[in-house]
């Protein structure tokens, strides 16, 4: 960007109220976005911006641009660590979708939940899309809600299987097959997976049962408690222990001569 553009864009910018080492970080990250790229919109987006940072809380910026190309950059402005993410209309765009069909809405939540520093009509109508996808809720197919399942059952079953031999395996294994049921639990109850330092929040919020279980698998030490408290979490959100009879659909693969059969 030239100068004469830059120094006008800066000018335009609007700034979140933040504690002065945030502050000075976001314009030195704005400074140095203007002088890289050629923006279209700016908006500041997380923890920090909604007043919840934790002591390593970064700053993330998702800039707009005209250029064919996305980017992502990791840097330091001060001793703020900050994340910026550089994409044109099109690519953000083709975020919406594929994170709503995974529930998780990064893309959408950034943008709908933001703050426009540099702000634009563009920007404005990506902001308005962004709201319209977050507020959609999305829904596990009955194949996929059995594979999570199937998949958080599977983990538990194989801790299960190796406590003997390897008691420290079994205990890492627990602790995946724990997370994979919570998150399950929290995708089918909401529709989508709140980001990792909130998953405790989130089940306190609508399931103090579970969280109750989660909140002792974690605190107990004794691998026996453990167990015990894994198991109480498998029936609460997945309905099993370990394997269980299911199948999937039949699913078309093509033969060599280009045609496909369900046979």
């Amino acid at each position: 960007m030239s100068p004469g553009a830059h120094d006008d864009a800066l000018a335009r910018c609007r700034w979140p109220d933040l504690a002065p080492r945030y502050a000075s970080a976001l314009r030195a990250a704005v400074d140095f976005i203007l002088d890289r790229f050629e923006p279209l919109g700016i908006v500041a987006a997380g923890s920090i911006v909604r007043g919840r940072g934790d002591r390593s809380s970064d700053l993330d910026l998702f800039v707009i641009h005209g250029a064919p190309y996305k980017q992502r950059l990791q840097r330091w402005f001060g001793d703020v660590p900050v994340e910026i993410f550089v994409n044109p209309p099109a690519a953000v765009r083709g975020y919406w979708a594929a994170e709503h069909q995974r529930g998780r809405p990064s893309t959408a939540h950034m943008l709908a939940t933001g703050f426009p520093v540099l702000a634009s009509p563009l920007l404005d109508e990506l902001r308005a899309e962004a709201a319209a996808w977050l507020a959609k809720r999305s829904s596990l197919t009955p194949e996929q809600d059995t594979w999570e399942r199937y998949s958080a059952a599977t983990l538990l079953e194989n801790a299960i299987d190796v406590v003997e031999r390897d008691p420290v395996m079994a205990s890492a294994l627990l602790a995946e097959a724990v997370l994979a049921m919570l998150r399950y639990r929290l995708l089918a109850r909401d529709g989508v997976l709140p980001r990792a330092k909130e998953l405790f929040a989130e089940l306190d919020r609508g399931d103090p049962e579970v969280a109750r279980a989660a909140r002792r698998f974690f605190e107990v030490a004794a691998l026996e408690e453990r167990i015990a408290a894994a198991h109480a979490i498998a029936d609460l959100c997945i309905g099993a222990r370990g394997f269980f009879a299911w199948e999937s659909e039949r699913i078309p693969v093509e033969t060599p001569d280009g045609s496909s059969s369900r046979d």
